[in-house]
């Protein structure tokens, strides 16, 4: 199976063009944006850019995404007035916005015209927007072109599946499964492990290479709360999707052969892994590391747990879905896919992890 041709055309190497485009992940992001709007303001009073450089990585093309944009034109604004650092009219911002090239990047152009008029009586700033589709796992912009990096619910995603976790013959040494789990073969969470290892440090390094002295990031992403992979977190979901085409493989609706041959480019994970990484490449400062999870109360009564969840991963994995066991079994898929997490949950809570990591480039 030549599993980098398939993800070049299913849009999965680097990141997901989907991934704040579901209910979850905004109610997650809505959790901290204070901390977003904070490091903003931080970013400009000690580095006082006239011409500041902003990029959104995985910015998707949901209604987020130009509201972000402008919650942060609008802090940098208010944080010049109050300072007395750049005259808050002359500033300018050049905005980047970066996904997969598979990204429906004209939808937000389409809606410049109105974000323009919102900002207008605001902020008279200049204000550069551009998209740059392309992988993150790598270098994007110009060498210290940016002030501030944000990221929300992509870094998750690996730029490939593992290779290690394929026999000679290409045979996932995985069968059964879709992502790591209690009957994975040690050699299997290894490879995603180093596969996590290779991105994280390429990506790290990029931006080090992009960002200003003093430039910080703020990057959202699942992970896993302790050192074990097969937690009752992230992981799990990933379980349950496996169980829900192993039954429909007895429905006759899936071959077992297609299931044997899927995985997901995916990889929680936890704390000291994340510390770890930022550690051994040296060009970030830890300001801020915190673990939470989206309230259950906040998610809203309209719709159940498992069908909000099923929302998210369909968002996700569609497209690779349908491409690898066939468009017809996507509905009736995500249907018992629901199913089961509200199953699961009423005999005992799924906790699913997200960091918050706010990283401030070294000198």
């Amino acid at each position: 199976m030549d599993v980098e041709k398939v993800f070049r055309m299913t849009g999965g190497v680097g990141q997901t063009s989907y991934s704040r485009n579901s209910s979850l992940q905004k109610k997650a992001s809505d959790m901290v944006k204070h901390v977003i709007l904070e490091t903003v303001e931080e970013v400009c009073l000690t580095t006082n850019p006239k011409s500041i450089g902003i990029a959104d990585l995985g910015c998707s093309s949901g209604s987020n995404t130009l509201s972000n944009v402008k919650e942060i034109i609008e802090t940098v604004q208010r944080t010049s007035r109050n300072s007395q650092l750049q005259p808050a009219a002359l500033l300018e911002f050049r905005v980047f916005l970066n996904d997969l090239p598979t990204n429906d990047f004209n939808a937000i152009f389409q809606a410049l015209p109105e974000f323009r008029q919102q900002l207008k009586s605001s902020c008279p700033s200049n204000i550069y927007i551009a998209a740059y589709p392309g992988s993150f796992y790598g270098r994007l912009f110009p060498d210290h072109s940016l002030h501030f990096i944000y990221s929300s619910y992509s870094l998750h995603w690996l730029s490939r599946i593992p290779l290690g976790i394929y026999d000679e013959q290409g045979r996932s040494m995985n069968k059964g499964n879709i992502y790591i789990s209690e009957k994975s073969p040690p050699l299997v969470s290894e490879a995603y492990f180093e596969q996590f290892q290779e991105d994280y440090s390429l990506f790290l390094r990029s931006r080090s290479e992009e960002l200003v002295s003093g430039g910080k990031m703020v990057l959202i992403l699942l992970g896993r709360e302790g050192l074990h992979h097969t937690d009752r977190g992230n992981a799990f979901f990933w379980k349950i999707l496996s169980k829900s085409l192993t039954n429909l493989i007895t429905k006759g609706e899936v071959e077992k052969e297609k299931l044997e041959s899927y995985e997901v480019h995916f990889y929680a994970p936890c704390k000291e892994e994340i510390e770890d990484m930022i550690n051994r490449e040296g060009c970030f400062e830890v300001e801020r590391l915190e673990m939470f999870e989206v309230e259950k109360s906040i998610i809203g009564n309209d719709m159940s747990y498992g069908t909000m969840v099923a929302m998210t991963v369909r968002a996700i994995q569609e497209s690779m879905i349908a491409h690898h066991f066939g468009e017809a079994i996507v509905e009736s898929l995500f249907e018992e896919y629901g199913r089961l997490v509200d199953e699961e949950m009423a005999k005992e809570e799924i906790r699913p992890i997200t960091f918050l990591l706010v990283l401030r480039k070294l000198c």
